[in-house]
């Protein structure tokens, strides 16, 4: 089974300052890129067939209230922006969450005083990011804090005020997963305290992957998503059977890691597994394809007619 370059989805972080790329521990050949560091790259990829970026932001500032997210010239919002003025044809995907920007590191608003999410100003801050990023320029938001009704609220916030064409695609199955640990470097994003599994989906439990699926697509998702991938084929190709709806498949940052890391002590041909990996999503009923491997692909197609 080919995979094109145009099903394949590269994940950017972007964040302020000059220095144009900064290194991230424990995610080889993954950077934060200060804007005119990501205008470059972005350059390359573009030069070798990619034409479909996912931002996440990394902002210099954090509370309690996710305001860093969707102030002003946010970073992903200045980001955005300059890429679609230097790329008009870039597809641009960004990420609506809160965990990056909140000091407790959670994907949402706490209610005063507790350890727990206020869904209601959770909703209202995640439907003001997305604003923001519509605003921008983006084509894509893809809220990712697993909050009830974060579609519906997204979708209704963007349609009042005139972004009827900006479509969204839902992190809908997000599971509570152990593959996460190189983006939460990469995001500085690990909560302060406890862990995720009071909204991400317990991975004993795949069923209830198809509930909140369902609940997405009849709250107005244009796209569906399954993260991580690797683990959840069997979820991927039974959310395809089921609703027949375009889906994307997150090739998460450990997954993509042990394979990097499989490569530099020649456990195995990284190419090889590469493309096993990415087939296996394909065959399993992934259109599309979110993964840090993209850029590796399509210099590796550019330069030897490497095929996926």
């Amino acid at each position: 089974m080919a995979i094109s370059l145009n099903n394949l989805i590269y994940p950017y972080f972007v964040t302020n300052g000059k220095i144009e790329k900064f290194k991230i521990k424990s995610f080889p050949g993954v950077y934060r890129f200060s804007v005119n560091g990501l205008l470059q790259d972005i350059k390359k990829i573009n030069a070798v067939g990619l034409n479909k970026v996912l931002l996440f932001g990394v902002p210099d500032y954090k509370d309690n209230s996710g305001v860093s997210a969707y102030k002003k010239n946010n970073i992903v919002a200045r980001a955005t922006k300059e890429i679609k003025a230097r790329f008009p044809t870039l597809v641009v995907f960004t990420d609506v969450c809160l965990c990056a920007y909140t000091k407790h590191g959670h994907c949402g608003i706490l209610k005063s005083g507790k350890k727990e999410i206020d869904k209601r100003a959770t909703l209202e801050v995640l439907s003001k990011i997305a604003l923001a990023h519509a605003q921008a320029g983006a084509n894509w938001v893809a809220p990712s804090a697993m909050a009830d009704g974060q579609v519906l609220a997204i979708r209704n916030a963007l349609d009042r005020s005139g972004f009827k064409k900006t479509k969204i695609l839902g992190y809908s199955a997000k599971f509570n997963s152990n593959f996460y640990g190189p983006f939460r470097n990469a995001a500085n994003s690990a909560p302060e305290f406890g862990d995720r599994s009071a909204y991400q989906l317990d991975y004993l439990n795949g069923q209830k992957a198809f509930e909140k699926i369902k609940a997405d697509i009849d709250s107005g998702a244009d796209m569906v998503m399954v993260k991580p991938a690797l683990s959840y084929l069997d979820v991927i190709k039974e959310t395809k059977q089921k609703f027949k709806f375009p889906l994307a498949a997150y090739n998460v940052s450990a997954e993509y890691a042990l394979v990097k890391y499989g490569a530099k002590h020649k456990i195995w041909n990284e190419k090889k597994v590469i493309r096993e990996i990415l087939t296996s999503m394909a065959r399993a009923g992934a259109d599309y394809i979110i993964t840090y491997h993209a850029k590796d692909i399509a210099k590796w197609i550019k330069k030897e007619n490497y095929l996926i």
